[in-house]
């Protein structure tokens, strides 16, 4: 069934659990995530990114996508992630996502607040959720290396723009990054906890892939509702194809290969969020 993330994550908030956000850019994916949510009675988040639009089109990815959740015996949001410009926004709203998130937190402090909250206004028009990211959540590569008092969202930054914004989840940086990681990162469990207190807004962590269980157990102990991956799941692929090739296996193989190693690394993923049988 098609929702929107007011429909699961106050329940894993309640529920002290996350729900995986999967980005699917294929059919194999697409596929992997819906079996492997249904057999782990699981809600589930899955769309795309507007940077991985080269690898499809909203457009053309949209009608499957959307199909898809609709007749999922689980609650599916369809959610556009990362969303970097007001068009590629706009544009999955009128392709019925029913979820989009808006990121402007490139941008200054107050212009991310109003440009957050003039699409806020605009995605709850047409009845679907908005998430938002606070701080600086940049790519694996420079984990760790930068003063990291600098990167975290304080509490006062993520209450006061929750307030502002009107958004229904917000990603805040607590020391994760986006893609492989190249160092340790340093996560701030504590901060999580100190947003969590005051925040009745669902707190999402980006960056996901590649950090520890027990990292993962630990950020959802302390609040997040919320985890995006995607690395992990190309991983995933990436091993299926050299097992297929090193048994000599074709090409279509190989796809039924990396659609069953996808969906088992999806099913690993929420096992440990600990979203089985909540749909």
């Amino acid at each position: 069934m098609l929702v929107t993330l007011n429909e699961v994550l106050k329940k894993a908030q309640q529920g002290k659990y996350a729900v995986g956000l999967f980005n699917t850019i294929n059919a194999e994916m697409l596929d992997a995530a819906i079996e492997a949510a249904e057999e782990q009675k699981s809600p589930i988040i899955i769309g795309t990114a507007e940077v991985l639009l080269s690898y499809g089109e909203l457009e053309l990815i949209a009608p499957s996508v959307i199909s898809k959740a609709k007749k999922a015996s689980v609650p599916v949001v369809v959610h556009f992630d990362h969303g970097l410009s007001y068009d590629r926004a706009l544009q999955a709203i009128k392709l019925g996502f029913s979820s989009i998130m808006y990121d402007c937190s490139a941008k200054k402090d107050s212009d991310n607040i109003l440009s957050t909250y003039e699409m806020s206004k605009i995605a709850h028009s047409f009845g679907i959720s908005i998430e938002a990211e606070i701080g600086h959540i940049g790519g694996a590569e420079g984990a760790a290396t930068a003063d990291a008092n600098t990167q975290y969202t304080s509490v006062e930054e993520a209450v006061r723009f929750a307030k502002l914004t009107k958004v229904d989840a917000l990603a805040v940086a607590v020391g994760t990054a986006h893609g492989v990681y190249k160092v340790k990162p340093k996560l701030n469990f504590n901060r999580i906890a100190e947003i969590r207190s005051v925040l009745d807004t669902p707190l999402v962590l980006h960056g996901g892939s590649g950090l520890s269980d027990e990292d993962f157990r630990k950020t959802i102990e302390n609040g997040i509702a919320k985890v995006n991956i995607f690395t992990d799941l190309t991983l995933a692929g990436v091993r299926a194809m050299k097992d297929g090739l090193a048994k000599d296996k074709g090409y279509l193989d190989i796809r039924n290969m990396q659609k069953e190693y996808i969906k088992n690394e999806i099913i690993k993923k929420i096992k440990l969020f600990g979203s089985c049988f909540k749909a």
